[in-house]
């Protein structure tokens, strides 16, 4: 559609706006984070992202590097969805940690046990 200064006038879904506004947001946070030259990313990340402590530290380097190559493949594909998705799993991830799940046993079961329905 052409309006009537001639500049070209694109429509968007509600749902397309934010997500590019979440990536943009995204894109300003990991802008910053590679202008701190202190520490390693996974260190200046979990600067930007608080949440990222609630992960170990190897969690914290596999969880910076993709969100990393995430955002890479957002930008350059132009599809918010893959950055913010990765974004979204990761904090899920550390806010379940933080919440105590996965700290207690479990009992694994041999192959020949059955489990009586309830």
């Amino acid at each position: 559609m052409t309006r009537r200064d001639g500049e070209a006038l694109v429509l968007m879904s509600q749902r397309e706006a934010e997500g590019r506004a979440r990536l943009l947001e995204f894109a300003a946070q990991l802008i910053t984070v590679t202008l701190d030259d202190n520490g390693s990313l996974a260190e200046r990340m979990s600067k930007a992202f608080p949440w990222m402590l609630a992960l170990s530290p190897a969690d914290r380097d596999t969880c910076a590097q993709n969100l990393v190559d995430a955002a890479r493949a957002s930008f350059s594909t132009d599809q918010p969805h893959l950055a913010i998705a990765e974004l979204t799993s990761w904090k899920e991830t550390a806010t379940a940690i933080a919440a105590g799940l996965g700290r207690t046993d479990l009992e694994w079961l041999d192959g020949d046990d059955v489990v009586e329905r309830p």
